[in-house]
């Protein structure tokens, strides 16, 4: 009997699962007309904002997720645990949130205001890490703390997961080839890197050709909340340092730049990270005769209220 509930059990959250796949992906893309014009070169963005969470990070959340049910390791009667600097925490907590699966979340102490009252919303057990030691150090908690209880904790660990980059393998990818078949260039920044890696390797099989370029925060410390300084960081597991053509750097106060540009030109209200994925595609946009490139807007400002106005003021004052 208590087997036959337990399967019962699975088998809803299975259903429940996989009822979510819907509200997953499908995001439109930006064309930019008001930032830059060439002849022959265009570029898009993936508002990757209009989904469920609000980010791009739904993806790999999902997909982590989903497999883990599927797997068997994860059920309503474990803890989703994992280190985040923030929105991928907000994806595993709208998603879980509506399974019934409790969520720990490690987030370095200086995440955005906006993100902490949003995972406390919706139910998530905050761990707040030091903000010297970025997403890093609130790995090593998250780390520490799976090895010390197994049995209560599903570690997602987003950073060495393989589901995290065949999200965009699979989704991400295929879309953007679907919509823009003559697409020539994705650019993207590096986090935990799944979306540049996933969606990398996926458009190279489906197109050779295609141009693959990675971009970096110039400096260790930056305000570009997600990516890394690999030179200084802990390199995730699931980054392939071959893919990439090219790597570029990106400083805050070019990504600043371009907020206030967004806003301005385009009717964009962009988070910083988004807005350095638009300065890099604009720095490579502006070296080609010819080309379609595409990049990816992980989420918009809704998150970052604060520093989004304080930057924006500048534009229309």
């Amino acid at each position: 009997m208590q087997t036959n509930t337990a399967l019962n059990i699975s088998s809803n959250l299975l259903q429940d699962v996989h009822a979510l796949e819907k509200k997953i992906g499908h995001t439109p893309l930006h064309r930019v007309t008001h930032l830059f014009h060439k002849k022959n070169v265009t570029i898009y963005a993936k508002k990757e904002w209009m989904q469920l969470s609000g980010s791009v990070k739904a993806r790999a959340a999902y997909n982590i997720i989903r497999h883990a049910v599927e797997r068997g390791e994860l059920t309503r009667q474990k803890t989703l645990l994992d280190a985040t600097s923030g929105n991928t925490g907000i994806a595993y907590a709208s998603i879980a949130q509506s399974l019934g699966i409790p969520v720990t979340l490690c987030l370095p102490e200086n995440a955005s205001p906006q993100r902490k009252e949003i995972l406390q919303s919706l139910g998530v057990q905050l761990i707040l890490t030091s903000r010297f030691e970025g997403t890093d150090g609130a790995q090593e908690t998250a780390k520490t703390l799976a090895a010390e209880d197994p049995d209560n904790y599903f570690y997602a660990d987003q950073y060495k997961n393989p589901d995290n980059w065949k999200a965009h393998y699979y989704s991400t990818a295929p879309e953007i080839f679907e919509a823009l078949p003559g697409i020539t260039h994705f650019i993207a920044g590096l986090g935990t890197t799944g979306t540049f890696t996933g969606t990398g390797r996926r458009l190279r099989e489906l197109n050779p050709s295609i141009g693959l370029i990675s971009l970096q925060p110039d400096l260790p410390l930056h305000g570009m909340e997600g990516w890394k300084h690999l030179e200084t960081a802990i390199v995730p597991t699931i980054y392939d340092p071959t893919l990439a053509d090219a790597n570029y750097e990106v400083s805050t106060e070019e990504a600043h730049e371009i907020m206030r540009a967004a806003y301005r030109h385009e009717g964009l209200s962009l988070s910083p990270s988004a807005a350095a994925n638009l300065a890099g595609a604009l720095k490579i946009a502006e070296k080609l005769d010819e080309g379609t490139l595409v990049t990816v807007f992980p989420d918009n400002a809704d998150k970052y209220a604060e520093i989004f106005f304080k930057i924006i003021s500048h534009a229309v004052n």
